[in-house]
């Protein structure tokens, strides 16, 4: 699988600084809150696992399964919700939608509003990547691990046909890889 990556954009080490420096934030911004961590399966795992071990206060989770990917590298342009978000607690809740990238914005810009919607206290966002040169909607999210270039990346819960998932590192794939 090494074989297939070009170049590690962001090291291992650097992954866990990014996610130290969000989660401290974090832990202030909601010190005193009931925080509810939603992940966006199956790419924010990781993010959130790591994310969540190192926030200093309270968390509960639960998970919703998105998509607006079929088999290519595109967005299709609408949103699946394949496993919602069922709790009759939200009215109590800060929800904090963890994601691993932004790209087009539509998935989270659609998911702050259905879960607002749906009767949360507050809905905010936390990605590990940002590819604000891919929006196509008004969206910026709330905390960013970092603004990445417009690059293929894999790695660290970031797959491409369900491969690359387990690598320690975010790399940018090799276009050959995924121009097959």
């Amino acid at each position: 699988m090494n074989n297939d990556i070009k170049s590690i954009l962001v090291s291992e080490e650097e992954c866990q600084n990014i996610v130290s420096r969000i989660a401290q934030k974090i832990s202030q911004d909601y010190n005193g809150k009931r925080l509810l961590l939603v992940c966006i399966l199956k790419g924010s795992v990781v993010f959130m696992g790591d994310l969540m071990k190192k926030i200093g206060i309270p968390v509960e989770i639960d998970f919703m399964k998105v998509s607006s990917y079929g088999r290519s590298t595109t967005s299709s342009g609408s949103i699946n919700i394949m496993l919602d978000l069922y709790r009759s607690d939200l009215p109590e809740t800060d929800i904090l939608i963890v994601e691993d990238i932004i790209d087009s914005g539509r998935t989270l810009s659609y998911l702050v509003d259905y879960l607002k919607l749906k009767g949360a206290r507050s809905v905010k966002t936390v990605t590990m990547l940002d590819k604000p040169s891919r929006r196509e909607v008004d969206f910026t999210p709330d905390y960013c691990g970092m603004e990445i270039p417009d690059e293929f990346v894999v790695g660290y819960g970031l797959d491409f046909a369900e491969k690359y998932r387990a690598l320690p590192y975010i790399g940018i794939l090799k276009p050959e890889v995924y121009e097959k």
